[in-house]
């Protein structure tokens, strides 16, 4: 479990955002073994007793049709939730002596051959053991796919056939106040498929978080109400119709019933590869960027037009070669607008890399017309 520290001076309300300026838990649960050689990871085992299995009693047994509201929304959509076990060595600095770690997180099943969607902070890396729980106990070997450090998104796979996939939502229509429902793995194996409620508090929420990559916005998240706790990352926030809306992030621990989930539609466009390719290598434009609000917060603007506000180009990224400048303000792409860098990123994982995009740019108040060629992150790489 990794402690997120906000800076202070941030804790104000923009506009219909704010900028969550205070303590964060990523709602993973580790715990950090005795120092070991990196390459024993490779005779690592899964070791059973070390996270003891929830005992399922028996439960009373009800015809689908007699329920309603949340009941039905859980019995609906728990088939599909999976608790998860990780282990990885964080190679240590400065002479410093590498670390063990194993972890518990959640995820839940996209597709019935096996793909697992869950949290980067839940999945690490591409080198990370994985153990899979089903609902019925099985225990599968999985394979970390795809990270996403920015969005907080991974993919892992499993050899399955049949297996239960969840109905995903819409999350662009939800509503304050709509009904929310949390289903994980909260402190440990033993509690796996814990499910509590609430509501949508809020929506649209920007958060600011130090990770060790650096600091990070994550933007348009779901705020709710419901329980969740550290091991909760990665498992589905579900409305009440069973479909799964987002996937559960971090959460206030300074306060009580402050939790964030990362929206759906934000995973849609790498599902969509996905499914349709077996893979997702993850295109790359170099750009760091505000919104409207966030750009005038932070006095780098005082324009009200909406899009990305250009703070920061990589000189050797697709951005910076096909002639964007910082202070930019990316409005479209591809005739869809954008306002926020959600937006943009998700907008071009709808593409492949190589291929070329149509970005509408306003530049000292002159819109213009630039094509970009995507090309493939450098960091991000995909199995």
């Amino acid at each position: 479990m990794q402690l997120i520290q906000l800076s202070s001076k941030k804790r104000k309300l923009i506009s219909a955002y704010t900028i969550i300026a205070i303590a964060m838990f990523f709602l993973s649960s580790c715990n950090i073994l005795q120092p070991r050689d990196p390459q024993d990871r490779n005779q690592y085992q899964y070791n059973e007793t070390s996270y003891p299995k929830h005992i399922q009693a028996p439960q009373a047994t009800r015809d689908p049709a007699q329920l309603g509201g949340i009941a039905f929304a859980v019995q609906k959509v728990r088939p599909s939730v999976v608790g998860i076990s990780t282990y990885h060595v964080r190679q240590g600095d400065y002479g410093m002596e590498s670390q063990s770690i194993e972890g518990v997180g959640s995820g839940f099943i996209v597709s019935s051959d096996g793909y697992i969607l869950t949290n980067d902070h839940v999945a690490v890396s591409l080198d990370t053991k994985i153990w899979v729980i089903l609902h019925n106990g099985d225990e599968l070997e999985g394979k970390v796919l795809w990270t996403d450090p920015t969005l907080d998104l991974a993919m892992i796979k499993v050899n399955g056939t049949d297996l239960p996939a969840a109905e995903l939502g819409d999350s662009s229509q939800l509503i304050v106040g709509d009904p929310a429902i949390a289903i994980g793995t909260p402190l440990g194996l033993q509690f796996q498929h814990t499910t509590t409620a609430g509501i949508i508090s809020a929506l649209d929420r920007t958060v600011e978080v130090g990770t060790e990559r650096g600091q990070n916005f994550m933007e348009d998240l779901i705020q709710t109400d419901a329980s969740i706790n550290p091991g909760n990352s990665g498992g589905p926030l579900v409305n009440i119709d069973g479909q799964i809306i987002g996937i559960n992030t971090i959460k206030v621990v300074s306060a009580e019933g402050i939790g964030f989930a990362i929206p759906i539609n934000a995973a849609k466009p790498v599902l969509q590869h996905f499914f349709e390719e077996g893979e997702f290598v993850t295109p790359y434009i170099g750009v760091v960027g505000y919104d409207k609000n966030i750009a005038h917060y932070y006095k780098q603007t005082s324009s009200l037009v909406e899009g990305v506000y250009v703070v920061s180009l990589d000189p050797q990224g697709p951005a910076y070669k096909s002639g964007i400048k910082i202070n930019d303000i990316i409005t479209r792409v591809d005739d869809k607008p954008v306002t926020k860098m959600l937006e943009l990123r998700t907008t071009v994982y709808t593409h492949r890399v190589g291929e070329v995009v149509q970005l509408i740019v306003i530049r000292d108040g002159r819109e213009m017309e630039i094509e970009m060629t995507l090309e493939q992150n450098p960091v991000l790489t995909a199995n």
